[in-house]
């Protein structure tokens, strides 16, 4: 027993320090290391998963926060979609057939990946306008950057598309299962034109307000398993802590290079799902 749970314990380090830098939360690698390594039930799984996103979003915002990589506002624009997708994904779940959602959403992650691959080598966005409701909002933001040595100063554009497409991936997460992680980064880099670490930051605070949600239904209905869920939670913080402070100080490149092999990997499976019997 000693062993399994140190053993759970290292691999949450290792899916904490990828969540942080990829906005993730590193549900995408606990859930099926305690499936299949461990044994654990799905159920059991995803509750431990749903917890330690939490660790993951708070760990890794107190350094987000500080560097003022988080843009706040536009966290708090964009959870409004989420939330309200999620609210509906779960409300129509068992009257969409599954396999086509699957698909479907599998098509517009490949698209996304495909985006991002032409990008790789961008370290920043290019010129960025403004629309209306960013600018009545005040979406823009800045930080500094650690691996240029400079203050990046940027403009959110297409908030509306952006709060739509949120809204469309909060409701993917609510029917298939799935971290919503992967649709947000996305989203803000190439729609909202935000740069990748800002994306990666503000990503990593809205899944932890996103998770809290559902963490709450686990531990009503008895699926959280603290001998589970302990090691987890834990080992996700200290690597969330630990990636948090090595994102700050990587390319940009580098970063949305870790992402593409998992995003396209994730679309894969989705559209695997989709046309299997």
């Amino acid at each position: 027993m000693i062993m399994t749970t140190l053993e759970i314990f290292l691999i949450a380090i290792a899916a904490g320090i990828a969540g942080s830098i990829l906005g993730l939360g590193g549900g995408i690698i606990i859930v099926p290391a305690l499936t299949l390594l461990f044994g654990v039930p799905i159920r059991t799984a995803v509750a431990a998963s749903t917890v330690s996103i939490i660790a993951t979003s708070t760990g890794a915002a107190v350094a987000y926060l500080n560097d003022r990589l988080s843009n706040v506002r536009v966290a708090m624009w964009l959870e409004m979609g989420t939330a309200t997708g999620a609210l509906t994904g779960a409300l129509v779940a068992g009257y969409l057939n599954q396999r086509v959602l699957f698909l479907m959403f599998g098509v517009l992650l490949a698209y996304s990946g495909y985006n991002m691959f032409k990008a790789r080598k961008a370290e920043l966005p290019g010129e960025v306008l403004p629309d209306k409701v960013s600018q009545r909002l005040g979406l823009a933001g800045s930080y500094h950057d650690h691996v240029l040595n400079a203050r990046v100063d940027y403009q959110v554009t297409r908030s509306i598309p952006g709060l739509i497409i949120m809204y469309f991936s909060g409701a993917a997460a609510g029917l298939m299962g799935i971290g919503a992680g992967i649709f947000k980064v996305p989203a803000m880099d190439q729609v909202m034109r935000m740069p990748f670490k800002a994306s990666t930051a503000t990503s990593n605070f809205m899944i932890g307000v996103t998770a809290a949600s559902g963490a709450v239904v686990y531990f009503v209905r008895g699926d959280v398993n603290p001998l589970i869920a302990g090691p987890v939670v834990l080992g996700v913080l200290l690597g969330a802590l630990v990636g948090a402070r090595l994102m700050v100080r990587m390319k940009t490149t580098t970063i949305r290079k870790l992402f593409i092999p998992l995003i396209i990997y994730t679309a894969v499976m989705m559209m695997y799902k989709g046309v299997s019997p």
